[in-house]
């Protein structure tokens, strides 16, 4: 079953239980969802590929925690609650985000197998980080958690 089948399956299902926010939410997936569909059949690339649809899904939900940011700092609780809401139901699509200490584990195995002259750190890792674990984590971390790891590439 494709991710579009299982969201209209999702939808009807929303729509039985009278769920509003799940119902607005999966309705938003599918809308993004066909709009890249047709954007791919216009460059002649058929169907999505289950790289693009991961690359939507992340791009919703990433939209969804920079609105709970912002509606947090500007004190609109409620605003930040409903968003809060369909990020949780936006992740139910994503894979499972790997833990910090996973993380930790694999960027450490790729700069042993990248090899490249820690001390630079340029990112020569960051392509084969990004390929060996699709979707499974956002690969961003503050400027304290930088510091608080030490680490000749996360300076």
């Amino acid at each position: 079953m494709s991710l579009i089948d299982r969201i209209g399956e999702d939808i009807k299902t929303a729509m039985k239980a009278k769920d509003k926010v799940r119902l607005e939410t999966v309705r938003g997936i599918k809308k993004l969802l066909l709009e890249k569909v047709v954007e791919a059949r216009a460059q002649g690339n058929g169907d999505l590929s289950p790289e693009a649809e991961l690359a939507a899904l992340a791009y919703l939900a990433k939209q969804r925690r920079d609105s709970i940011a912002q509606y947090t700092d500007a004190g609109r609780l409620d605003l930040a609650e409903q968003e809060q809401q369909e990020l949780a139901i936006l992740e139910e699509y994503l894979p499972a985000q790997l833990s910090e200490a996973a993380v930790t584990a694999t960027v450490d195995r790729i700069i042993a197998e990248v090899g490249g002259d820690q001390s630079q750190g340029d990112g020569e890792g960051d392509g084969a980080s990004h390929a060996g674990t699709p979707g499974t984590g956002r690969w961003q971390a503050s400027p304290g958690d930088r510091q608080a790891t030490p680490g000749p590439l996360r300076q």
